[in-house]
């Protein structure tokens, strides 16, 4: 095969690191869905004859080509496919509405949509205004004004070489699910997708006969970008599920001797809390890693008992996602703590006037600089600018302090802070405090207004199943053992579940809009 990955060792792009790593492992498995394992050498035989079909209509450089649907290889040959021939990939939030995957869709300027089976119908019914769209291509199957992606794959011979791309040309528009306005398209390079892979091979414990669980939603940057893509750089094999279920992510850990895992800390919660958990064999699972929010010690404890690590990550899409990573042995000695930053990234605190804050546990707004930054937002050079400073920092939005260790805390999204009688109380503290009471399963704190102190604390709570609901006064009990009297509750609301946008952020506006 004439393939530039051949002729060029450095090339940090996608589709030529994994035509290498096909190259040189084509034997070994590289992914298993729902019973069928594939080699690396039939996977990079499949990208390279999709790439030929979608070559054939006239897609190259600059391109853009979206995914929509469920986990499943596809997403990840569509990825490799896109990149192939230089075109931009955008993987689409299936968890949308209509009208939000319409502006994405629009805004980005698809040419070709894959879309699996469940979403088909939805797409059906937006066609009439998806102006750029030239190509619908079906994951199972086909229908009126759908192609089918087998017989596509089946009637091509695989791309014969790689289109020419720079490491910084754009490899991924990945949305983000702001809590507020339009989503906002990050523009992520190729060498920023690599660097943050390398950031993440040098820091954890990766190696080539791993064998990671894919649950979480390979749409969001954290599940795509973490673990996945590195596992696959390391020659590992990834065993991947459609959707996060704990009963079925557990009989997938016992089964396929999975060593590792990506999810945030309710996903680790509900396998906790599954009634097989005690009894599934978990031997081979040797590290997780979470990101998101902070795990709670109870959490931690639970799965250290069974001899579970976790390693915990800070970042965001605009970053690629990580900034900061905690190693498994300071998970407890570090409580709370996202960790350093990692060897190619370089993180400050800056105060409300753009200065750089150099004292230990004083907070400041976390900015970040390095290769995994972003190239920007689509078409918004506004938001972009208010984004990177002319001095290339990222602004995270995020509040946080720095202990004289070296170590980083998030305080909170600072538009998300608390003021109460003059106090700065930050809401990831208290939440990280009550995810540990046995009767919640999920909390989220706000800022309520209150006349004699301008705003009192309100947690927010969702039950474990079959708990009771725990009293205000249950809750400042539980939670004044570990904090002060100032940041506890005044006030509770129990709901059966959490507003969440489609990544599973919580809505703090909408609650806030509640229960103000």
């Amino acid at each position: 095969m004439n393939d530039r990955a051949l002729a060029a060792p450095a090339d940090l792009t996608l589709a030529a690191w994994f035509a290498g790593r096909a190259r040189s492992t084509p034997e070994r498995p590289a992914i298993t869905f729902e019973g069928v394992t594939q080699t690396y050498g039939q996977l990079e035989d499949r990208t390279r004859r999709l790439a030929a079909a979608l070559q054939s209509s006239g897609v190259g450089p600059g391109d853009r080509v979206a995914f929509l649907g469920h986990n499943q290889p596809q997403i990840l040959e569509g990825l490799f496919a896109a990149a192939a021939l230089g075109a931009t990939y955008v993987p689409l939030n299936f968890r949308c509405t209509g009208p939000e995957l319409a502006y994405m869709i629009d805004h980005a300027r698809v040419r070709v949509l894959l879309v699996d089976g469940v979403h088909r119908p939805l797409v059906d019914g937006l066609r009439s205004g998806l102006g750029t769209v030239e190509r619908y291509v079906a994951v199972d199957g086909a229908g009126e004004g759908w192609e089918s992606w087998e017989d596509l794959v089946a009637a091509h011979e695989p791309l014969a070489e790689l289109a020419p791309t720079r490491p910084e040309d754009c490899a991924a528009i990945m949305y983000t699910s702001g809590t507020t306005g339009r989503p906002k398209g990050a523009m992520l390079s190729h060498a920023s997708m690599w660097w943050n892979n390398v950031n993440f091979i040098t820091t954890m414990d990766l190696g080539y006969d791993d064998v990671s669980l894919v649950v979480a939603p390979l749409f969001h940057i954290g599940a795509l970008n973490c673990l996945t893509l590195a596992t696959w750089i390391k020659g590992g094999h990834l065993v991947v599920q459609r959707a996060f279920e704990p009963g079925a992510a557990l009989a997938a850990v016992a089964e396929h001797r999975v060593t590792t895992m990506f999810g945030v800390p309710a996903m680790f919660q509900f396998m906790a809390a599954h009634p097989t958990f005690a009894d599934t064999d978990l031997r081979t699972l040797r590290s997780c890693l979470c990101g998101g929010a902070p795990l709670p010690e109870g959490l931690i404890r639970t799965y250290l008992a069974r001899g579970i690590d976790f390693a915990q990550g800070y970042g965001l899409t605009e970053a690629s996602p990580m900034l900061c990573f905690l190693t498994p042995e300071y998970a407890l000695s570090k409580l709370g703590s996202t960790g350093r930053p990692p060897m190619f990234v370089e993180i400050c605190l800056k105060d409300v006037e753009g200065r750089t804050v150099t004292e230990p546990d004083t907070v400041g707004e976390i900015c970040a600089r390095g290769p995994v930054v972003m190239l920007g937002y689509l078409d918004d050079p506004g938001a972009t600018a208010k984004a990177i400073d002319a001095d290339g920092w990222l602004h995270t939005g995020d509040g946080g302090h720095r202990d004289a260790d070296g170590f980083y805390y998030v305080s909170d999204r600072i538009k998300d802070m608390v003021i109460s009688g003059g106090e700065n109380i930050y809401p990831a503290e208290i939440e990280s405090v009550l995810y540990d009471h046995p009767a919640i399963v999920e909390v989220a704190v706000i800022g309520v207004p209150d006349e004699q102190w301008g705003e009192a604390v309100c947690a927010v709570v969702a039950l474990a199943p079959g708990a009771e609901a725990p009293t205000l006064e249950d809750v400042r009990a539980y939670t004044g053992a570990r904090l002060a009297r100032y940041k506890l509750p005044k006030r509770l609301e129990v709901l059966d579940a959490l507003p969440r946008n489609p990544t599973g952020k919580v809505l703090k506006v909408e609650l806030r809009s509640r229960f103000h």
